[in-house]
């Protein structure tokens, strides 16, 4: 749970009552890879800290998912939209790896909310970082190609290279896997 502590001090400091009553409502959850966290249809009842693993958020199609989103060891994974319309989510969540997360509850995050100091600076902050990461993807795929797009992907966390199977990331970055191993070839 420390992990989960200092990715929140790193965004505001959070009195001990405060971790507490937050501490308090978390889960440990492990998963084994390519299990689901939500399918599609499902309404968002979690917020998840990722401890160990990856996650993957995808539309499935009946020939080839679109990947949209990864999300990694020490940052929060949920189907925001969903999370907060409490309506059914239009795509799924899976682990691609083994993966363990502390899970808050909607329910009990409100309550964290309305009764914690920090609770709200916490929300609004992460609110903020979600939709700046999909202000950039948004500009990304408007704005580079699929080559600048794998290169940045590439700079921001090579290690994904390495965990993720390939037609995931070629999905991500809007190519199929076939131009993906042109791209690949160009810039080895």
């Amino acid at each position: 749970m420390n992990e989960i502590r200092k990715f929140i001090e790193n965004i505001t400091p959070m009195n001990d009552a405060d971790w507490q009553f937050f501490a308090s409502k978390l889960q440990q959850v492990k998963l084994k890879k390519n299990t689901p966290l939500l399918k599609i249809g499902a309404i968002e009842n979690h917020l998840s800290f990722i401890v160990e693993g990856i996650v993957r958020l995808y539309i499935p199609k009946d020939e080839v998912d679109l990947t949209f989103g990864f999300v990694f060891k020490n940052e929060f994974v949920t189907a925001y939209d969903s999370l907060l319309t409490q309506r059914a989510s239009a795509y799924q969540i899976e682990t691609l790896t083994e993966t363990i997360l502390w899970q808050i509850s909607n329910k009990d995050l409100q309550e964290v909310y309305e009764k914690t100091n920090s609770g709200n600076i916490i929300g609004r902050k992460m609110a903020e970082n979600k939709f700046l990461t999909k202000s950039k993807r948004e500009l990304s795929l408007l704005n580079k190609t699929a080559e600048e797009r794998y290169l940045d992907l590439f700079s921001e966390r090579p290690s994904l290279l390495q965990q993720i199977p390939l037609k995931y990331i070629a999905s991500y970055i809007g190519v199929t896997p076939q131009a993906l191993s042109r791209i690949r070839r160009r810039i080895s």
